[in-house]
Formats: structure tokens, C-alpha cells, sequence
């Protein structure tokens, strides 16, 4: 594909924004009620999806095999680092961690294409550990739609079941991601409910992926989750959230601690930055034959990446 259709940053990068509300996961670190911290773990699932609702226009660079993106937010308090294991099929991992959690992911997908949109379906599991209250969830993603692929403009939609669950089975959440329609007005909309070890209602939670997530029931409603605000001028920088604007930041000292894999140094990456669309698209173009080449030469020789 033509790399107009990038946006520049690449799939592992992507993969670290889903932790730029990873505050949700401190403050289910320190609740000491097991169906609260569910409620923050709900919220934090949901808005991972939050920054696709302004970037449907443009799609990642797919990471080369061997390919790495590291990343240390000492604001956040996390490390965070991602590997391209797989090319065919295509494997993305990742694991991140601080005093509070650990966050892991496999990510594997498959894609359909129904002629003016395409579905995406992601096949791995995300993982995560709060070590203070010793809880072990893991839940998977719902399918993601891409309208209008080559007319109009391109809307992303979410659509699907995420069940949550807890190692122990104290508690799980079950979330529906309302599939959008022609017919109607109602887009992004969630709901879904915290439930006990029996099966009752616990916690009732709702809203959208792209404004806020609620719990409780009025008059009490709580709001869980909200997005922050977008940078100024966001339209004209492939409606990048400031969390991902600073992902491919690459200043003099941090050159020297990155390995020669990080996706920071990808220059096709990094000529699409700067605007130079010409010589992005030369540079995609040999990268990814050198990947063909090595790919063919590994079988040649009967080497097997690992």
C-alpha cells in the first residue's frame, strides 16, 4: 500500500498508546474493594480504543521481523518495550510494567475485507498483573471496522463482546461494544456489568468509547473515565493524541541508548514525519524487499527466527 496511507508510527507504538490512561491501572492497584478494581480495569480496556476515533483516516507501519520500540514514562511511571516476533503470521508482543502493574500482550490479527470496509480482528490476549492485591485479569479485543476504505471519509468502528476475568473468579466483567448503524445516530456506545463469582450485577457500567465511561445507576452516576483533550490543530497531524504525539520524539541522548531495532530510526517512519512523502515511499519500498530478501535467504539455509 502506498505509504500515504501511514500515519507515522508503527503498530508496537500503537501498542504503547493503549497505556496512556494507564493511571486507571494505579488507581485499581490501590482500591482494596475487588469489584471497584474491576471497574477501573472495565475502564481501562475501554479506552484504549479511545484514540482510533480520530485516526481512521491513516493505518500503522506494519514493524519489520526483529523490529523493537522501547519506551520509559517516568510521568506514568512504566517501562514499556515491544517486539515484532512473527512476520507470517504476523506476531506483535509487549510488556510493560511498574511499581503498580504489569502489562502484557500478544497481538495477532485477521483481516476481512467486505469491499468498502475492512474488518479487523485481533486474535491475542492481553494480560494484567497488580502484584499489591496479587489479581491476574486478562480479556480480549473486539473487532474493528473501517468504513468508506476508498470513498468519503474513513470512521472506525468498534463493535463486539470483551468479557474480563480475574485468575481467582472473584469478579468479571462483561462489555458490549455496540456495532454502528446505517439506520441510526448511535455510534460508540458500551455497556456491560460487573458481576460477583454467583452471576449478580455488581456494578452497571455505560457509555462510549470516545467520550467518558460511567458506572452506577442515576441518580448516582459516577463518570470513570474520560479522554483528555486533543492538541491544538490535531486534524493536520493525523489526529494524533499529545500521548502519541511524543512516541517517535528521537533527541541526542536517547539515540544513544536505543538499540539499531527501535522503530524510532525507521526512515521511511521518519520521512513521512518530515513531510518528504517521495523519498518515505522509496525508502518503505526497500525495506520491506529487504525483509522479503532475508526471509528467502533464512529459508535457503533452513535458519528459523527466534
Amino acid at each position: 500500500m502506498p505509504v500515504t496511507l501511514n500515519e507515522p508510527l508503527c503498530v508496537l507504538q500503537r501498542l504503547c498508546e493503549e497505556l496512556e490512561y494507564s493511571e486507571l491501572l494505579d488507581k485499581a492497584a490501590e482500591t482494596a474493594d475487588k469489584y471497584e478494581r474491576m471497574v477501573y480495569i472495565a475502564a481501562f480496556a475501554v479506552s484504549a480504543y479511545s484514540s482510533s476515533y480520530h485516526r481512521a483516516g491513516h493505518k500503522p507501519f506494519n514493524p519489520v521481523l526483529g523490529e523493537t520500540f522501547e519506551c520509559i514514562r517516568e510521568d506514568k511511571g512504566f517501562q514499556f518495550i515491544a517486539e515484532q516476533v512473527s512476520h507470517h503470521p504476523p506476531v506483535s508482543v509487549c510488556h510493560a510494567e511498574s511499581k503498580n502493574f504489569i502489562f502484557q500482550q500478544d497481538m495477532r490479527i485477521k483481516t476481512k475485507f467486505w469491499g468498502k470496509s475492512m474488518e479487523i480482528l485481533p486474535l491475542g490476549t492481553i494480560h494484567v498483573f497488580l502484584p499489591k492485591t496479587n489479581d491476574h485479569y486478562q480479556w480480549n479485543k473486539v473487532t474493528t471496522c473501517v468504513h468508506n476504505l476508498f470513498s468519503g471519509q474513513r470512521w472506525a468502528d468498534q463493535y463486539g463482546e470483551m468479557l474480563i476475568t480475574e485468575e481467582n473468579g472473584d469478579a468479571t466483567c462483561k462489555l458490549t461494544f455496540v456495532k454502528a448503524s446505517y439506520w441510526s445516530s448511535k455510534r460508540h456506545e458500551v455497556f456491560g456489568a460487573v458481576l460477583s463469582r454467583d452471576g449478580k450485577v455488581v456494578h452497571n457500567l455505560f457509555g462510549k468509547w470516545t467520550e467518558a465511561l460511567y458506572c452506577g445507576v442515576a441518580p448516582t452516576v459516577k463518570c470513570i473515565w474520560r479522554p483528555g483533550t486533543m492538541p491544538e490543530d490535531y486534524e493536520l497531524y493525523y489526529g494524533f493524541t499529545r500521548f502519541a504525539i511524543e512516541l517517535n520524539e528521537l533527541d541526542p541522548e536517547l539515540e544513544k541508548l536505543l538499540p539499531p531495532t527501535d522503530t524510532r530510526f525507521r526512515p521511511d517512519q521518519r520521512l513521512l514525519e518530515e513531510g518528504n512523502i517521495a523519498a518515505a515511499e522509496i525508502s518503505k519500498q526497500q525495506i520491506e524487499q529487504s525483509q522479503r530478501d532475508r526471509r528467502k535467504r533464512r529459508e535457503e539455509l533452513g535458519i528459523e527466527y527466534v
